[in-house]
């Protein structure tokens, strides 16, 4: 999947708060990968999160090989949208 670094971004923006931790309990990973994931670059405490970034329009584009926690964030911004 791709989309631009400023999509990535926005889809991380929208995620209400505790969202980084409830994705990564549920994967049983460190926070700090899923915000490497969002573009955040904390590498002591957290890994790579299987994302490449690119030159290109609107921050870079984003190549992304497993979409697993974008697909949960999708879901949990939806879940929250619903609520309101």
């Amino acid at each position: 999947m791709t989309l631009t670094f400023n999509e990535l971004r926005k889809i991380k923006d929208r995620l209400p708060h505790g969202a980084i931790r409830r994705i990564a309990n549920n994967l049983k990973m460190n926070e700090e990968t899923v915000r490497n994931y969002f573009g955040g670059t904390n590498y002591n405490d957290g890994e790579s999160a299987g994302i490449h970034i690119g030159q290109g329009p609107d921050g870079g584009i984003v190549t992304i090989g497993d979409t697993t926690i974008l697909d949960m964030a999708v879901k949990i911004t939806e879940e929250t949208q619903s609520k309101n």
